[in-house]
């Protein structure tokens, strides 16, 4: 098991360090972005360093929807056969501009998966990260605690 649940309790509140050494291990999440009437979300690969998520991306409406509003969420997670976990990064993001910042972000090892041309970098900069973990069991019935 990654992490050890106290009394046997099948959710663990992670803390942000724990929170952070999963999301530093993952490749792959998804970016919760709202601009208009409806909130999208989107697929993504990203990368992580010094505590800011990076992604790559290719002009269309995710970009434009950041760009209009930057306050994002973003979510990873991960399911092996007895245990899953999810993290939670809401926080702002920024199209990088300046060769300093890109430089930063090719450097985090971001790579698509997907051989099409993604021009533009992406931070999102945290204003909080939580995450739980999971062990997997059998669901409670009502008439078992009776």
């Amino acid at each position: 098991m990654m992490f050890e649940h106290a009394d046997d309790a099948p959710v663990l509140h992670l803390t942000e360090d724990q929170s952070w050494q999963l999301l530093d291990n993952t490749k792959h999440g998804r970016i919760a972005v709202y601009a208009g009437v409806e909130v999208d979300i989107f697929p993504v690969n990203y990368s992580t360093t010094d505590r800011v998520v990076y992604v790559r991306t290719a002009p269309g409406s995710k970009l434009t929807e950041l760009t209009i509003n930057p306050k994002v969420a973003f979510e990873a997670d991960g399911i092996l056969s007895d245990e899953a976990w999810s993290v939670i990064v809401h926080g702002e993001a920024k199209v990088l501009e300046t060769e300093a910042e890109i430089e930063i972000a090719r450097n985090s090892g971001v790579t698509p998966w997907v051989p099409t041309s993604k021009e533009f970098w992406v931070s999102i900069t945290p204003t909080s990260v939580t995450g739980r973990h999971f062990v997997f069991g059998k669901q409670p019935e009502m008439d078992d605690e009776i």
